[in-house]
């Protein structure tokens, strides 16, 4: 929120209450502890093509244990509802990045390289 805020002065705008990013203070406890316990979990990455492929879930039920969550079922849902959305996200934004590359590859944007190769 305070990157937002400085962008707002510094461009002379008011800012809107609207378009203010959430902080995770915003959240229910509930979705904070879901928060919390989704970045203590391992990420899980494709081996070849170095791909984000979600959370190792497996230790899930140790850090609820280990810090004692008291609704695990309410914050596992929100953990994996977290990771849905931010998967869903990552790969819109791979999709658009590999649009992107494709017009650009139509529209001559790569190198094109010529040797002269005398025999």
């Amino acid at each position: 929120m305070d990157t937002y805020l400085r962008i707002c002065e510094q461009l002379g705008q008011e800012p809107d209450p609207d378009k203010m990013p959430l902080e995770t203070s915003d959240f229910p406890e509930e979705v904070q502890v879901a928060f919390f316990v989704f970045n203590m979990l391992s990420d899980v990455i494709e081996g070849m093509s170095g791909s984000y492929m979600g959370k190792d879930w497996v230790d899930c039920e140790f850090v609820f244990k280990l810090y004692e969550i008291e609704n695990p079922r309410i914050v596992y849902y929100f953990a994996k509802t977290y990771e849905r959305i931010l998967m869903n996200h990552r790969a819109n934004e791979a999709e658009k990045r590999q649009k992107a590359s494709e017009r650009k590859a139509k529209a001559g944007g790569g190198k094109n390289f010529t040797h002269n190769v005398k025999g």
